[in-house]
């Protein structure tokens, strides 16, 4: 289980440190204002957050029969979404930047999460005369599929009707990782077998619910030279998903092909909490520059909805004795493929 949330942490991780460049690229990120900085984390990650999204609504049913009472299936799936073309790159001078701008006015476009593998402009980090006080390049595009894992139980209740739990406690990571965790609840009904007990194919509805929490502690220096000691410098994250769906399959022996509509949505939470000191002036002094310092609180807060809309998966199921095979896959706001493995009884 730790390997395999070690995906999702990857991927925060990367969010986080804006910079490929510099190993101070995050400092030098919140060295601007507050909605700068919120500005950038959330042009940047915006395919992180909408491939998890489309994530979380996935793999959930790969069939629309249900199981008898207290029969289970156990499956691992991993999702794979694909960042549109669309959100590749952004230009830097149309987000409402005010105190970062591009070095060159002639280099403004910048590579998202999902977006090529080359670092975007350099970019001017100015106090309130305009003096620069530091600058850093926009990190590189990292995935232009963005991977979601799961791993859930499903268990037949009473009157043609399933529960599916994705539960997992808060995993460390490492040190210098973070801690993940998630939970998610479904319920499937067979609809169809409510008015025809022998029907040949079965059409059911199912709503879904998944959220994805991580949190990370940060040390970033403050940089008047005094102690970060009592700062409580975090990441924390939220990411959560509803989808409802109708479901049509037809068993044909072992395989089970399916059809799936839904309307799916997705929020995320995305805080850089604490507090954390940064120049915000200078003026020339006798022996050099004289700074002057401001105090940050919570830098970076997104709360978005990231994923809305219909979305159709299209899919089977292989029944071999206890194993099971998934596979599936989607068209909605961002593009989606899914496989897994599990057991049943």
């Amino acid at each position: 289980m730790r390997k395999l949330y070690s995906f999702i942490t990857a991927l925060l991780l990367t969010a986080v440190s804006l910079t490929a460049s510099a190993q101070d690229g995050f400092d030098e990120l919140i060295r601007s204002n507050a909605a700068d900085a919120t500005i950038l984390f959330t042009n940047y990650a915006n395919p992180l957050f909408r491939g998890f999204g489309t994530g979380l609504n996935s793999g959930w049913n790969n069939t629309a029969a249900t199981k008898k009472l207290l029969h289970f299936d156990l499956r691992i799936t991993a999702n794979g979404a694909f960042v549109p073309t669309s959100d590749k790159s952004f230009d830097v001078t149309k987000v409402g930047l005010t105190r970062i701008t591009p070095a060159n006015p002639s280099d403004v476009i910048a590579p998202t999460f999902g977006g090529k593998d080359a670092e975007g402009p350099l970019m001017n980090v100015k106090d309130g005369s305009g003096q620069t006080l530091s600058s850093f390049r926009m990190p590189k595009g990292i995935f232009h599929i963005i991977p979601a894992p799961t791993v859930q139980l499903t268990v037949g209740l009473v009157q043609n009707t399933d529960v599916t739990f994705r539960i997992t406690p808060d995993i460390k990571l490492g040190d210098d990782a973070g801690k993940v965790g998630m939970f998610g609840i479904g319920v499937k009904h067979n609809i169809i077998k409510d008015f025809v007990k022998t029907s040949s194919f079965d059409l059911a509805l199912a709503v879904n619910y998944s959220r994805i929490n991580y949190s990370k502690t940060l040390n970033v220096a403050n940089e008047d030279g005094t102690s970060n000691a009592s700062n409580n410098q975090r990441v924390d994250a939220k990411f959560s998903g509803v989808n409802v769906q109708a479901i049509l399959s037809k068993k044909l022996l072992f395989f089970t092909p399916f059809v799936a509509v839904a309307y799916q949505s997705a929020n995320t939470e995305f805080g850089v909490l604490g507090k954390y000191v940064v120049k915000s002036g200078g003026v020339a002094g006798p022996t050099g520059p004289v700074y002057t310092y401001n105090t940050l609180t919570d830098p970076v807060n997104i709360n978005q909805n990231s994923i809305a809309g219909l979305r159709t998966d299209v899919g089977f199921q292989l029944n071999l004795a206890v194993f099971r095979i998934y596979a599936s896959g989607s068209l909605g706001q961002y593009k989606s493929v899914n496989g897994g493995i599990g057991l049943g009884f």
